[in-house]
């Protein structure tokens, strides 16, 4: 029963149009050329799929039957065809992104709102999680994107910068640093530090601006949550050290900042890709999304600019 998706549709044409002549018609071919291709299928078959008489033409029980199965694979045919050309051309599939929390919360929402309403049929995931386990899914291939801080080369991924935020210091508002326009990093060797927690890409780099500076803060406090260490600022335990994306975070505990200076030290947000790994169409327009929010400029925290 070796039989092709034309020859299928052939046979249902004429089971449809009740008439070899008219489903001939309708789809543009010779009478004969309909007949004999029916007479092939039925010879595969080795069943009678029409009764044909002077006046009229009957499906029998078993063309009925198989005109039934037909129907079915066809539309099936024709929805994955359908599915399969959505998804060469971007409109179907699915994107996993990766991203820091920061990231996912206050960089990458109104990418994702324009690529929803351009692509509203791809079914689009963002996982947050810390920065090595976000370049660990790139690498192994459990998201297409990741949207990160990179600090350090990175020679088995594509890196492509899109943002640069800058660090700055965070007090209450009735703290001394609120009369200063910016702090340097030796201010805060005397300041009861709040601290984010070894493994956060925030912690690698402050303490890597606190070296340069040869400055060492006084860690009363560590944690890995953003809201926990801007609450133990707010209840006057400490400073922290934060990055521009970050700010908006934290705007609940009523918290001013301060650039930070002497050395200036920001981060550089990238897009990274397993460059072994080739990106779906649905993927390469998530990219194009945010080139496009790079380009236009889009809004941007304080302390943040778009490269």
């Amino acid at each position: 029963m070796d039989l092709t998706m034309q020859q299928l549709r052939l046979v249902l044409a004429v089971h449809d149009a009740g008439s070899f002549t008219v489903a001939a018609e309708q789809l543009h071919l010779a009478q004969s050329s309909m007949s004999r291709a029916v007479r092939e299928v039925e010879r595969r078959l080795g069943i009678t799929l029409f009764e044909r008489t002077t006046r009229n033409l009957v499906t029998t029980p078993e063309g009925v039957e198989f005109c039934r199965v037909a129907r079915h694979v066809i539309e099936e045919f024709d929805a994955g065809i359908n599915h399969f050309e959505g998804f060469l051309a971007g409109n179907r599939g699915q994107v996993r992104i990766a991203a820091l929390p920061s990231l996912a919360a206050i960089l990458l929402p109104p990418v994702v709102s324009a690529y929803r309403a351009a692509h509203p049929e791809v079914d689009l995931s963002i996982a947050d999680a810390m920065s090595d386990e976000v370049l660990h899914q790139v690498r192994t291939g459990a998201v297409d994107l990741a949207v990160t801080v990179v600090a350090e080369p990175l020679p088995d991924l594509h890196v492509k910068p899109i943002a640069t935020d800058r660090f700055c210091c965070v007090f209450p508002p009735q703290h001394p640093f609120a009369e200063k326009r910016g702090v340097e990093w030796t201010d805060l060797a005397g300041q009861p530090h709040i601290a984010f927690a070894p493994s956060s890409s925030i912690r690698q780099h402050a303490d890597r601006a606190f070296a340069a500076a040869k400055a060492r803060p006084d860690v009363v406090l560590e944690s890995r949550n953003i809201s926990t260490v801007a609450g133990l600022v707010a209840a006057g335990l400490g400073v922290a050290v934060m990055p521009g994306l970050v700010l908006p975070l934290v705007q609940f505990a009523g918290l001013e900042h301060r650039p930070l200076r002497e050395p200036g030290t920001s981060r550089r947000i990238a897009v990274v890709r397993n460059p072994h790994r080739p990106l779906a169409a649905a993927a390469e327009a998530f990219m194009a999304a945010i080139n496009r929010a790079q380009r236009t400029a889009a809004p941007l925290p304080p302390e943040t600019t778009w490269l």
